[in-house]
């Protein structure tokens, strides 16, 4: 699948917290970076979402904030 958005990043699922309603979903991208997602529980339950699993990380966003000290 290709998508337009550019902040792609390639990683695997390092924990799946499932609640009633959402799910938060840590992925490991590398370099001891990660990213939290939270999305649907029927989501991370269609994508069959476990630990260790393969996934893209996909950022779209219409605000995109950079701080600086």
């Amino acid at each position: 699948m290709q998508l337009s958005a550019r902040n792609q990043f390639a990683g695997r699922v390092k924990e799946v917290k499932i609640g009633n309603i959402m799910a938060e979903v840590v992925v490991d991208i590398g370099g001891g970076h990660e990213v939290v997602a939270a999305i649907t529980r029927g989501s991370a339950e269609r994508l069959g979402l476990t630990q260790g699993s393969a996934v893209t990380v996909v950022i779209k966003a219409t605000e995109v904030l950079i701080a600086k000290d």
